[in-house]
């Protein structure tokens, strides 16, 4: 009977134990770890935040997925990747930087799409009396700074030197000129009072600090922008279904609501 007893008292210490070992808080691992969403790293254009911001919400709902943003200037996002930086898709202000990548095998060929095309404008705040409204006015003597991206490796700053030397007056404003890293830093020089003026997207201008008029886009190269998914992505399949989701229904009706041209349109 003794023995019985042992028995049975071991069995149950052992059936203890072994359920302690299968509780999350007893084996090191939460329980967050252990129901893991996949993530998602996009290399993402400056121009992107507020539209990509709230796309991802939506995708991240409808995939139980984590979308993690990187935004910056295309050039350097793009350098970042031939230096081995592993993200998982690079969207770019420019197809240009998307075909130098692929032109060095690393992004999946197939993935490649243009998902909208950009448009710029001149922008100053609000409470500024001096009134900008074409290019021209950016000769004004009020006007001692001009804030555009860097066109070194940002493909809107590309765009706004472009529509300044279509219009004879790069050489003009050239002394002027103060230039952010990215489209959002130009518009954070705008918003700071550390430029008079500036030229930035139209995707980025639904501000209520800012007065924004369009810039004729025949001054300038098309802004065509393009996605894809960098090779050796270890969220492949996930990669892909982003891309299908910007350019999906519900993913052009927010890129067309933050100004971009759907691809269809232009």
């Amino acid at each position: 009977m003794k023995r019985f007893t042992y028995l049975l008292t071991f069995l149950l210490l052992s059936l203890i134990i072994f359920s302690g070992c299968m509780n999350p808080e007893n084996t090191g691992l939460s329980s967050d770890h252990l129901n893991h969403s996949p993530e998602l790293t996009v290399a993402a254009a400056a121009d992107l935040k507020f539209a990509f911001t709230e796309i991802g919400k939506l995708f991240e709902k409808a995939t139980n997925s984590k979308l993690i943003f990187s935004f910056g200037s295309t050039g350097q996002l793009t350098d970042q990747i031939e230096n081995g930086a592993p993200f998982d898709v690079i969207a770019a202000a420019n197809i240009e930087y998307v075909d130098r990548l692929r032109s060095k095998n690393m992004i999946i060929d197939d993935t490649q799409q243009i998902y909208g095309v950009g448009r710029i404008g001149l922008a100053t705040l609000k409470t500024n009396p001096i009134e900008v409204q074409t290019l021209n006015d950016l000769l004004k003597p009020e006007i001692k700074k001009i804030a555009i991206a860097n066109p070194e490796h940002a493909p809107y700053g590309i765009a706004a030197r472009q529509a300044l030397e279509s219009a004879g007056l790069w050489e003009k404003v050239k002394e002027k000129l103060v230039y952010g890293k990215n489209i959002s830093d130009t518009l954070i020089l705008i918003e700071t009072g550390n430029a008079d003026a500036g030229i930035i997207a139209l995707s980025i201008s639904k501000n209520e600090k800012i007065n924004f008029y369009l810039i004729d886009d025949t001054l300038h190269t098309p802004i065509k922008q393009a996605i894809a998914v960098v090779k050796g992505s270890k969220q492949e399949d996930l990669a892909r279904s982003f891309i299908n989701y910007v350019n999906s229904k519900e993913g052009r009706a927010i890129m067309k609501k933050y100004g971009f041209i759907l691809p269809e349109e232009n």
